[in-house]
């Protein structure tokens, strides 16, 4: 699969006629472009996938769109247009305080909307990356590099740490081997290579999860690991 060059875009749209000429052209311009035409199909992709940027229909079958950025902002910060029709109170999509970084109204420019996807892509860039990340007894210090789980220090090696820290980030979500290996190792996971699944079994160890059945750090058969927030002391 061609990786794209400016990051990976969420289009949820269920009119197939506009769906098809925003993918074509934000895939000419460099961005991967995934579709979904239905709402409730939204936060099920991604927990199993990163996307960069969500251009999200109003009106949808499964669940509407203010709903569905109610849902995303509960555990995601990726930004979000919201696509709204002529004649809809986009005052009101606004006022709501859903969580829209911004709205677009059909017809859409092609010129129009890329200019408002790269604003809002650079405003994600410019938000300053968290520093440390806890979950219950477990702290984890991004610039120290440090790990503590209540008051013991973990001693863990920097491709440990590094991987750690990518799944910690991503808590909740799936994490598919070929987004860890490009993550970490800058390719995708050719099949074989089986480090990570050694270093996932060296991370429960240290942080005392259970080998046989993981609460903490899971594997997802077929589907990649997942850093549950979950069973945790307080």
């Amino acid at each position: 699969m061609e990786h794209s060059v400016y990051g990976t875009i969420l289009l949820v749209e269920d009119d197939l006629s506009l769906a098809g000429w925003v993918q074509e052209f934000l895939q000419q311009k460099g961005y991967q472009v995934l579709l979904e035409q239905r709402g409730d199909t939204v936060l099920p992709l991604l927990r199993r996938q990163h996307v960069d940027l969500i251009l999200l229909d109003l009106m949808l079958p499964g669940m509407n769109g203010l709903d569905v950025c109610r849902q995303i902002r509960r555990d995601y910060q990726v930004p979000v247009l919201m696509l709204t029709a002529q004649g809809e109170e986009v005052d009101e999509v606004i006022g709501l305080g859903v969580g829209a970084n911004d709205y677009l109204v059909k017809p859409v420019r092609p010129r129009i909307l890329l200019a408002r996807i790269q604003a809002a892509l650079r405003q994600g860039a410019d938000v300053k990356p968290k520093e440390q990340l806890s979950f219950g007894n477990l702290s984890i210090c991004a610039s120290s590099r440090r790990v503590l789980l209540g008051s013991e220090d973990i001693n863990l090696t920097s491709a440990e740490f590094a991987l750690l820290w990518y799944l910690a980030s991503r808590a909740g979500q799936v994490c598919s081997r070929d987004q860890v290996f490009q993550a970490l190792k800058g390719r995708e996971h050719d099949g074989l290579d089986r480090r990570f699944d050694v270093m996932i079994s060296v991370l429960r160890k240290k942080l005392g999860d259970d080998a046989k059945e993981p609460k903490r750090i899971k594997t997802v058969w077929g589907q990649g690991y997942l850093f549950s927030t979950e069973h945790w002391a307080s």
